[in-house]
């Protein structure tokens, strides 16, 4: 056996290990010299930090790219504990009480781990481990803790801390970045409290109607948005928000680690998901305005019912969903309310939400204009106005970048972890930070599939290996 693949040359030294992954054509040097000094000044060499320094880095194994798994369960219990519901359902709703305190909780673990922290204008939180070369991008990881109503402990959370674990099993084993590397908490990537998902990474990507749309956006309390923000400590304007913007040279690459929310990777037996591509969502809002009456002396033919126009537009969508010929085009009627909502009242009003998303975003815009026809042509044959039909938004799906996926495929295979490529139907923050920079996703399996709800739940096994591919991917591209 060679110098070069001796477990014990390993278990002294797990930076080599790391070092040989990221640069795997320079073991012929070891190969060629049987030179264990030769190899570890080499590495020192690329690495730019001095191993022989750092005693305690030799002492490790290098199995052990290894995760602090009790500690990791403790930080998604405690975090799991800030919530206005009780356990296990999580309640985490943009700057609440609870919210604010998890966020201090956050920024805390964030300075424990050596980071140098700063928030921005709307709370998108940022932890930066400084590299070699500030001349470049950093490279940024992250997701959202923001949780719906009674949701699960582990979306978006396990993208934070589990970053958080990757950053801290790279300074154990001494690793040192060239590009730094930097932690993202992105503000409201749920759309809770102001009806827009993503509130944060739309902002870092600039996208400028959203800015102008935050000057009249209110709560269902009819809380103002930057009021809220201010009562959270963000003391922001509506002139602030272009400072929350990034520019493209503020990150070289980004890469989310998230729960699956889906079933595929438990049901095939699949460790890890290399995602190549996230479906874009569009959002749509429709009004119809009848005539009402009373339920039992307005007799059928002459009635104008805005309740039974919402029924019909409903199954259009899931009709002209289904014409796609797709299974990756889907739509969803979210909300469908009626006025004035009595048992023996004709609706006189009813309003409807409606989420259409697919990777293909000109196979996905047909679906919303045959949503639109559909919603005309019902009104007219039932008497009823559309006094609305606005399309909230309309995002463009997003690739993943090509060096990130293979730099991910590479980690597992490392790892030797199991792994398949899939597109991620559930959209993200990175769909917006791929605005930013080269983006890529790393999906871990999760319980069913089951998310949004408080049986949402992964393994630390599963968690952990998603950290670890995490950790050697960003190493990869911290050296690139």
């Amino acid at each position: 056996m060679s110098p070069i693949s001796s477990p014990t040359m390993f278990a002294r030294n797990p930076l080599l290990f790391l070092f040989l992954f990221l640069f795997p054509s320079l073991s012929l040097i070891s190969k060629a010299t049987h030179d264990e000094e030769s190899t570890r000044r080499t590495m020192e060499d690329f690495s730019g930090y001095p191993t022989a320094a750092h005693p305690s880095v030799l002492s490790l194994s290098p199995s052990s790219l290894s995760v602090d798994e009790a500690g990791l369960l403790r930080q998604i219990d405690e975090l799991a504990a800030f919530s206005d519901t009780p356990a296990p359902s999580v309640t985490r709703i943009l700057y609440s009480e609870k919210d604010v305190l998890a966020r201090s909780y956050i920024k805390s673990l964030m300075k424990e781990a050596g980071l140098s922290v700063r928030e921005d204008h709307v709370g998108n939180i940022f932890g930066r481990w400084n590299g070699s070369d500030s001349g470049v991008g950093a490279v940024a990881t992250g997701s959202h803790i923001d949780a719906i109503p009674y949701s699960g402990k582990y979306d978006g959370v396990v993208g934070v801390l589990g970053a958080l674990e990757a950053i801290r099993i790279l300074k154990r084993i001494g690793f040192q970045p060239r590009k730094s590397l930097e932690v993202i908490m992105f503000t409201s990537e749920e759309p809770t409290r102001f009806g827009i998902s993503c509130l944060g990474s739309r902002l870092l990507a600039g996208i400028h109607p959203l800015a102008n749309a935050l000057n009249k956006a209110v709560d269902s309390q009819n809380i103002p948005f930057f009021d809220a923000a201010r009562g959270a400590g963000y003391d922001v304007r509506q002139e602030d928000l272009p400072n929350v913007f990034l520019t493209k040279t503020s990150y070289s690459s980004f890469v989310e680690l998230h729960i699956e929310q889906g079933p595929i990777l438990e049901e095939e037996g699949v460790s890890i998901g290399i995602v190549t591509a996230i479906a874009a969502p569009a959002s749509i809002k429709v009004d119809f305005e009848g005539n009402g009456g009373h339920a039992g002396a307005v007799l059928m033919p002459a009635r104008n019912d805005a309740g039974l126009a919402a029924a019909e537009l409903a199954l259009a969508v899931e009709k002209h969903v289904l014409e796609s010929g797709s299974i990756d085009t889907v739509g969803t009627v979210g909300i469908l309310e009626v006025h004035p909502g009595a048992i023996n009242s004709i609706p006189s009003k009813s309003h409807l939400e409606i989420d259409t998303r697919d990777i293909d975003m000109e196979r996905r815009n047909i679906v919303i204009e045959k949503i639109q026809q559909s919603a005309i042509r019902i009104a007219k044959e039932r008497g009823v106005e559309l006094s609305q039909f606005e399309i909230v938004n309309q995002d463009p799906p997003a690739l993943c970048d090509g060096s990130i996926i293979s730099a991910m495929k590479a980690a597992s295979q490392h790892l030797n972890l199991s792994h398949r490529l899939m597109i991620s139907r559930a959209y993200h923050d990175s769909l917006f930070m791929a605005r930013v920079s080269p983006m890529g996703m790393i999906f871990i399996p999760c319980y069913k599939g089951y998310s949004h709800k408080p049986e949402e739940y992964a393994s630390i096994e599963d968690i952990a290996n998603g950290v670890k591919v995490l950790a050697l991917t960003l190493a990869k591209l911290s050296l690139d």
